[in-house]
């Protein structure tokens, strides 16, 4: 199952981000084969303010699992996170 995850910061949470960002893509960087893409959500001066993923989990259960253990959940970066189940058709420039 493919998910859409945005996850966004709570308020003047840029610093603690980049405190926090190095144990999130060292996770990151373990659950490689989950991974479609992921990277950061923009505001209009171009700083982060969250993030958006797309996920390949065997059940939402295991996507979850991941989310408790995610650093940015942990330490309160993402404040507000959405979750939607999707059906990934294509994925750099290929049909799955």
């Amino acid at each position: 199952m493919q998910f859409l995850i945005k996850a966004y910061d709570g308020p003047n949470m840029l610093e603690k981000r980049m405190e926090v960002r190095p144990r999130h893509l060292e996770g990151m960087s373990r659950l490689n084969e989950h991974i479609i893409c992921a990277g950061g959500l923009l505001d209009e001066e171009g700083k982060m303010k969250g993030s958006a993923l797309i996920m390949n989990f065997d059940s939402r259960a295991e996507l979850d699992t991941y989310l408790a253990a995610e650093p940015y959940v942990i330490e309160k970066v993402w404040q507000k996170i959405e979750v939607e189940p999707m059906n990934v058709v294509i994925a750099n420039g290929k049909k799955q």
